[in-house]
């Protein structure tokens, strides 16, 4: 007699159901109250140090003149935004990894960074009329966007095949980040010593002299953006048990894969062209967020503040335990490095 199929809570032939799960709930709002209190000692800290009941207090527009001249204008845009570029990064990853169904999928492997990189390194160090006309239209940050949009969709077509293999993708995705990286490089070489070193602060990945402006662009785009994967999320569970079952329940797989993959590269090209190429957090946070979730598969929303918190805690690292502030790049570097030879032999042993 044959045993009929199991099918996961919260998945119904027709439609998906929610189901309430206690510990990635908590796990998340614990991880969310971590990722506030980082925030508040990062806006604390500085030349005119600011105990943390007084940040607090300012924050929600209690505190005094002289504190709320410090923290609104001259601490806060950069707190938020590394609070948004690593939320955004971190969702960016959970996406990728949970397309590609492979754990070393991030923006960084895909190329995504790497043709923000090349269009906004080719505006610096460019001198004709088109690169200042491009530059004065959109901005360097919109110009970023727009690159690493084009190179994430390059990637997404020469790796459609009748569907799109996580194996394939990260393949293609390898080749033309080293392409993009080629041309950075090439660039550089040719330009001018000024423009190179313009290029390469902002190559690094800092949250250092961020505006209220680029801060705004950010939030915006990334709270966009987040609405419209929370709205896909229910349709894009199921393709985690395979194209078979996500299409007996109702699914239509390969627009929900199509739609949560521009998700993804969008918001990484808003958290490149708000901070510049922050490397590994993509890559980290979804691995770190799914094992405290206790998930199978990397978690959105924990993914997100997950990043947050990697990126905030990173960037106060790097002003304070340091004998010299270094760009937050440099210390995500530092961490995401090992964690990828952990992921790549971890791979190997299986």
């Amino acid at each position: 007699m044959a045993r009929a199929a199991t099918v996961p809570p919260g998945l119904r032939a027709g439609g998906l159901s929610f189901v309430w799960r206690p510990w990635p709930v908590a796990v998340t709002a614990l991880l969310a109250a971590v990722v506030f209190l980082l925030f508040c000692l990062s806006i604390g800290v500085g030349d005119f140090p600011i105990g943390l009941p007084r940040v607090v207090a300012t924050v929600f527009g209690r505190g005094e003149a002289v504190d709320e001249f410090v923290i609104q204008d001259l601490r806060m845009p950069r707190a938020l935004a590394g609070l948004v570029v690593g939320f955004a990064l971190g969702v960016s990853g959970a996406l990728t990894q949970s397309v590609a169904r492979n754990p070393l999928a991030s923006p960084d492997i895909l190329g995504i960074t790497g043709g923000a990189m090349a269009v906004a390194v080719f505006l610096v160090t460019a001198t004709g009329a088109t690169a200042t006309a491009v530059t004065d239209a959109v901005g360097l940050s919109g110009a970023a966007l727009a690159g690493g949009l084009g190179t994430g969709l390059l990637v997404y077509f020469l790796a459609w095949r009748r569907g799109v293999d996580g194996l394939r993708l990260i393949l293609i995705g390898i080749s033309v980040s080293a392409v993009m990286e080629a041309l950075t490089t090439w660039m550089l070489v040719q330009a001018d010593i000024r423009d190179v070193a313009r290029a390469q602060a902002w190559l690094i990945g800092s949250l250092d002299g961020r505006s209220w402006e680029e801060v705004e662009v950010a939030l915006w785009g990334t709270l966009i953006l987040t609405a419209v994967v929370a709205c896909a999320a229910f349709q894009f569970r199921p393709l985690h048990l395979g194209d078979d079952v996500a299409a007996g329940l109702g699914v239509r797989y390969t627009a929900v894969r199509a739609v949560m993959l521009l998700c993804a590269v969008l918001l990484a090209g808003v958290a490149v062209s708000a901070a510049g190429p922050v490397p590994f957090v993509a890559l980290v946070a979804p691995q770190v967020a799914m094992r405290l979730v206790r998930c199978p598969v990397p978690p959105i929303a924990a993914s997100g503040v997950t990043g947050a918190l990697l990126l905030i805690g990173a960037d106060l690292v790097a002003r304070t335990a340091l004998p010299v502030a270094l760009p937050v790049g440099v210390v995500t570097a530092a961490i995401g490095g090992p964690f990828l030879v952990y992921l790549l032999v971890r791979a190997n042993l299986r």
